[in-house]
């Protein structure tokens, strides 16, 4: 049966196959003789730059950062610091978070006007314990998140811990695949964080990250959450 995959795909997948087979050099690669290692490192650069000219398009990315592991919020954050750089606007819209003020919330607002941040949450569910607030507090953020993907001068927008949200009951995968897919070309970047992101979430995604936890302070050592660390 021949093959449905599209030239630019097929010549993509080739040029990425014979990138893997050159490697990433330094003590890696067989060569002894330097002269042999440079050959080999300079075919590794004529096909990166192939690689680079075969991927012309640009969209608007729907990013995930899910798992067990640290780290999901911070990645998003450093993603925003790289957006404000390059003189772009942002807007954070944090579920679930937002019973107390964080060092990355009182960097951003001090570190540029491009930042918009709202914290809508009040806790965690065990410090709630108002099943109905807390639903509220979600379909808010959710309609405070909307005005900001629509939004065409917001190139990044940061839906904090709203995965949790979602496997908490408060706001259906659906319903964000369903709006989000609804918007005709749409540029600004989207980024939803927190651990145990929908399956539908991450079939729709353009990049997803799954932190994985190996070892954590809290839990082997008893340590408590520290300003720097945790906030």
């Amino acid at each position: 049966m021949p093959s449905k995959e599209k030239p630019s795909s097929r010549k993509i997948t080739e040029l990425d196959l014979k990138a893997k087979e050159l490697g990433i050099g330094g003590k890696l690669s067989p060569e002894t003789d330097e002269r042999l290692y440079k050959k080999r490192m300079q075919k590794r650069k004529d096909i990166q730059l192939k690689r680079l000219q075969e991927r012309k398009t640009k969209k608007g990315l729907l990013i995930v950062f899910t798992g067990d592991g640290k780290g999901k919020t911070t990645a998003s954050l450093g993603m925003a610091l790289r957006t404000i750089g390059h003189g772009h606007k942002v807007a954070i819209i944090q579920f679930i978070k937002g019973g107390w003020t964080t060092g990355e919330e009182k960097a951003f607002k001090n570190l540029s006007c491009n930042i918009s941040w709202h914290s809508l949450g009040e806790g965690f569910t065990w410090e709630t314990q108002d099943r109905v607030r807390d639903e509220e507090l979600v379909k808010k953020a959710w309609q405070i998140a909307k005005t900001f993907i629509t939004d065409k001068s917001y190139k990044l927008i940061i839906l904090d811990e709203i995965n949790i949200a979602i496997k908490l009951g408060y706001l259906s995968s659906e319903e964000i695949i369903t709006f989000l897919q609804s918007i005709n070309d749409r540029k600004n970047h989207i980024v939803l964080t927190g651990r145990g992101a929908s399956k539908s979430i991450i079939k729709q995604a353009d990049l997803v990250t799954e932190m994985k936890l190996v070892r954590h302070p809290f839990k082997e050592q008893g340590i408590k959450a520290q300003a720097c660390i945790e906030f």
